[in-house]
């Protein structure tokens, strides 16, 4: 079973969509994850800033 996350806080930068949520702890978490099709990135952040960072230095073949 897969978790549901609910996004707050998005914003699109380039092919990469970064949003803010709650872990099942109750910590505030930040991921980013491309939307280009067959790249597959995506990662989890304790900082808002290092999600946006990873956003904007992302490169893919889209």
């Amino acid at each position: 079973m897969s978790v549901y996350r609910r996004f707050r806080n998005r914003i699109r930068v380039g092919p990469v969509q970064v949003g803010t949520y709650y872990d099942g702890r109750g910590r505030e978490m930040h991921a980013a994850a491309c939307m280009a099709p067959r790249c597959g990135f995506s990662a989890d952040y304790n900082d808002r800033s290092a999600a946006e960072l990873a956003a904007r230095a992302h490169r893919c073949e889209a």
